[in-house]
């Protein structure tokens, strides 16, 4: 389907006051425009091409390894650092000083001098520096759960239990993935005119998924020191159910506060996809058969997916009732409608919970690559040049600006000490942001400008005294510390979903509904919150490995596959 051939009442993207709510963003799944997806979506249309450089790992798991892409215009190489690292050393804070593994994707092809320098640094992560010629840093630690284990079964002639993969889903976990200037790595705006680093994360997205290469290659090669001729190899479907792990927590959490124009730009993407398919006038017997498929492949997934957190296990429950009455909406004919999407997702908004409607959101994107996977190369931003105050603003512009984007904020009683229960600061012991609570701990003095909808109240209050002609230049000259939300606003009134619309500090803030949003658009699914400030996920899980891309068909590999049914 293509763009003349929507609708010609199109229809309009949902407001901002719908979606930049915590609860709904807490809700959303990965889509085709999340970035591991777009990444390899690209990886196969240009038809990429996998080397193994260099495995110079010994019979204790230490060594390097070399893993490189070679794209259309440029190569791009993974450093890998095996290491021997005691148990007790294993840790998931930014202070830790030693991991399993440490990474580098290196801009080209390394030299023998190139990874005698990454050797003496990258190990040391934080004190260790890189150069431009490095577009990441990053580290990972092996599973206590599941690494041994297959390890130990592989070098006995015999495949792992699958519900044992399930149970854990990857071998190791990263506890870093640091790019655009980390440790002395190359600029994003060093690369960002490159086609494939075009969308947003791709340098990292293609860390992590040679990083998972890496790890199942590992695996199968200790299995064979220790089991000689006695060890196998996974047998593949097996291999493509581990994916890399991840523990995000608090230091995630700002990042979406600080990066509103490219917190814009995502959401933006996203409104437009819903609103081109929602257009459509008709649909096709193949895209509906398509939808159905994906549906029965999503319905999969969410059976697959367990949590131990009770608000968690609530929302599945609840999505795994939305996605049988949505299947019974669809057998009673919902698609045979005029304008049948723009009509499904208008019953959803009332049938479906706010997981379920954003399900649903990223399902109806399936059958539409032509129409939709366009949008990944507007999500990134240029946040280099910074934003410029508009000075001659008056402040009757600025109240108006207030009053109509930031009304969830004006209607706020911020005396109330619930409103203001939490403030966010750094913790100089282990250098992550932190949610602290204001009233029983002396956070006050170290808050991070982290409260925009209470920032915005009070600068509207700052303006009642002001006369409505005074210029914006004016009023900063005489009350600097309103700058920050003052340029904040300014922001708002170009970019409709550039902010949050909820206290971010109140007594009931869930901070992971902030880490599932950006995850999302990661490409993350199984979310699983281990308490309402830190998240474990899974990325890469199901995909194909690096020298599988040209093979493999990609059709919603985040989705697991459907049984095969006897012709």
């Amino acid at each position: 389907m293509k763009l003349d051939q929507l609708s010609p009442d199109r229809v309009a993207l949902r407001p901002a006051d719908t979606v930049m709510r915590l609860a709904r963003m807490g809700s959303f799944h990965q889509s085709r425009l999340s970035f591991m997806r777009v990444l390899l979506r690209r990886l196969k249309s240009e038809n990429w091409r996998f080397e193994r450089r260099a495995f110079e790992i010994d019979a204790t798991g230490v060594g390097h390894a070399v893993y490189t892409m070679h794209g259309p215009s440029h190569s791009y190489s993974l450093v890998a650092f095996a290491h021997d690292l005691p148990p007790e050393q294993r840790s998931d804070r930014v202070i830790a000083t030693a991991w399993d593994t440490t990474f580098t994707l290196f801009d080209g092809l390394p030299t023998a001098a190139d990874i005698e320098r990454l050797s003496r640094n990258v190990p040391l992560q934080e004190a260790g520096r890189v150069t431009p010629a490095e577009l990441t840093v990053s580290r990972a630690n092996r599973s206590v759960r599941l690494f041994d284990h297959v390890v130990d079964c592989l070098a006995q002639g015999v495949q792992p239990d699958p519900a044992d993969i399930d149970a854990v889903g990857y071998l190791m976990r990263t506890t870093a993935v640091y790019g655009s200037g980390k440790l002395g790595a190359a600029d994003r705006e060093t690369i960002c005119d490159r086609p494939e680093f075009a969308p947003p994360f791709q340098a990292e997205m293609l860390t992590v998924f040679l990083i998972r290469g890496f790890v199942l290659d590992l695996v199968e090669h200790l299995a064979r020191i220790r089991g000689k001729d006695r060890a196998v190899t996974l047998e593949p479907s097996l291999r493509r159910r581990f994916g890399i792990g991840n523990s995000t927590g608090l230091g995630m959490a700002p990042f979406l506060l600080n990066h509103p124009i490219l917190l814009n730009n995502w959401i933006e993407a996203r409104e437009t996809a819903l609103a081109r398919v929602r257009a459509l006038a008709s649909i096709t017997p193949a895209e509906a058969e398509a939808f159905r498929v994906m549906l029965r492949r999503g319905h999969r997934n969410v059976d697959d997916w367990h949590s131990e957190h009770p608000l968690q296990r609530g929302k599945i429950a609840a999505l795994k009732a939305d996605l049988d009455r949505l299947a019974a909406h669809l057998e009673a004919g919902a698609l045979d409608m005029p304008s049948p999407w723009d009509a499904l997702y208008r019953w959803a908004e009332t049938a479906l919970s706010l997981e379920g409607q954003e399900l649903l959101v990223a399902l109806m994107m399936e059958p539409y690559g032509a129409l939709v996977d366009d949008l990944p190369s507007r999500m990134s931003a240029d946040e280099t040049a910074g934003f410029r105050i508009d000075g001659a603003m008056t402040l009757a512009r600025l109240r108006a600006i207030l009053e109509g984007d930031y009304a969830w904020a004006l209607a706020i009683d911020w005396t109330r000490p619930e409103a203001q229960a939490r403030a966010w600061y750094v913790s100089a012991e282990k250098l992550e942001p932190r949610l602290g609570e204001r009233h029983l701990e002396p956070v006050a003095p170290y808050e991070q400008p982290l409260a925009p909808g209470r920032d915005a109240a009070l600068l509207h209050a700052a303006l009642q005294a002001e006369a409505a002609e005074t210029r914006v230049a004016d009023f900063l000259l005489r009350h600097p510390e309103h700058r920050h939300i003052l340029r904040r606003v300014q922001i708002a009134a170009r970019h409709p979903y550039a902010e949050i619309r909820d206290n971010t500090v109140a007594a009931d803030v869930l901070p992971i509904d902030l880490l599932r949003a950006k995850l999302s658009f990661f490409g993350a699914c199984h979310f699983d919150p281990r308490s309402d400030r830190w998240v474990r996920i899974n990325m890469f899980r199901n995909a194909p490995f690096p020298h599988e891309i040209a093979e493999m068909e990609f059709a919603g590999w985040t989705y697991p596959a459907l049984p095969e049914v006897p012709s």
